[in-house]
């Protein structure tokens, strides 16, 4: 029995016209469809592969409430997102680290995201950032820079 076996074979869409990809990319914005895969003919599916995801995306300014890692070097932020709700960001890149890291300033205490992720509070000057939020299934909080 091939379903005992793992989850379902899906069909996905596909085509080589670039056209057609975007309006597809257009056309299924809304209806759950996270966004379109861009990859060479040839390369086949592999964990180890490099493909492009292009989601549908809105970014948005949030203030950032804390940090993980040092304020100095901080690896990911607690933002407050529009809901009222604080999250971690995913993984901040060196560079963007280096940018917002002279602008934190560390209060004492912890804190804890309602998820249960701990991070340090930051106090001080309103740091605000762009991130781009929930554009997957998942609760995703990706950084986009300082503003």
């Amino acid at each position: 029995m091939l379903a005992a076996v793992g989850p379902p074979i899906e069909p996905v869409w596909s085509t080589t016209d670039r056209d057609e990809a975007l309006l597809w990319y257009t056309a299924l914005e809304g209806t759950g469809v996270e966004g379109i895969v861009a990859k060479p003919l040839s390369s086949a599916y592999k964990a180890s592969r490099i493909w492009s995801k292009v989601r549908h995306a809105d970014t948005v300014d949030v203030t950032v409430v804390g940090f993980t890692g040092t304020a100095r070097h901080p690896k990911a932020l607690a933002v407050r997102l529009p809901d009222g709700c604080v999250a971690l960001s995913q993984r901040l890149t060196t560079a963007l680290a280096s940018v917002v890291g002279p602008h934190l300033v560390l209060q004492a205490g912890r804190a804890s995201t309602k998820a249960g992720d701990a991070y340090t509070p930051a106090a001080g000057d309103v740091v605000v950032v762009e991130v781009v939020a929930g554009t997957t299934r998942h609760s995703v909080v990706t950084v986009v820079r300082l503003h």
